[in-house]
């Protein structure tokens, strides 16, 4: 089965960073393009990024990116998302997701797991 496990979620003030880790499992990791997306409270699912399986190339929304960044390490299972200068509007539940996929901006994700909190306030 396909597991991935979403950690690193939390109270950070506005501005502060974050770092997302995701542990993967039950797949052929290398064989998959690897994002996060978020859902906040009353607001509807918003991909945010999604790395392809070479790890080479990235995607991100418009509204995460230059202050998001995306990582993966094949031999690990692992992926990552270092978040900066967050803001409350970057407040949801993140949610690590493999198979995804970016069609004129829009994500699409075939697997995830449980998401991690972030939540910035002062």
């Amino acid at each position: 089965d396909v597991q991935l496990q979403a950690s690193g979620g939390g109270l950070v003030q506005p501005g502060g960073s974050l770092r997302l880790s995701c542990a993967a499992s039950g797949f052929t990791f290398d064989d998959y393009a690897m994002g996060w997306f978020r859902q906040a409270p009353g607001k509807e699912r918003e991909g945010v990024s999604c790395i392809l399986s070479t790890g080479d190339l990235a995607y991100y929304a418009d509204s995460v990116k230059a202050r998001f960044t995306i990582s993966r390490d094949n031999a690990k299972k692992m992926v990552w998302m270092q978040m900066n200068v967050l803001s409350p509007e970057d407040t949801a539940v993140y949610y690590c997701a493999a198979g995804c996929r970016v069609y004129t901006g829009q994500y699409e994700y075939d697997y995830w797991g449980q998401g991690t909190l972030v939540t910035v306030s002062s």
